[in-house]
């Protein structure tokens, strides 16, 4: 299922297709700048979105082998809830 597929679904709930998408997009940018600002969302029996750090390592550069510097930076992480983890199985 991609994004457009997504606005379909929510579409048959809601009156028209142009307001499921306004939905959609809401949705998406209220969890993006939750976590530019490194909270927490949490959406009971779905999951949870949270910032992780990772940390500064070296790796290799696959075409000479030279070992490089990765720097060290922030990225989303998502947690399955219970709920999603059982409908699943």
């Amino acid at each position: 299922m991609n994004k457009a597929d997504l606005v379909n679904e929510v579409a048959k709930v809601v009156d028209s297709k142009k307001q499921a998408q306004l939905a959609v997009d809401t949705v998406f940018t209220a969890i993006t700048k939750a976590l530019k600002k490194k909270e927490t969302v949490t959406l009971v029996g779905f999951g949870t979105f949270k910032v992780t750090k990772r940390k500064a390592r070296e790796g290799r550069n696959p075409q000479t082998g030279d070992t490089i510097r990765i720097p060290a930076k922030n990225t989303p992480k998502f947690v399955p809830g219970k709920a999603l983890k059982e409908a699943v199985n």
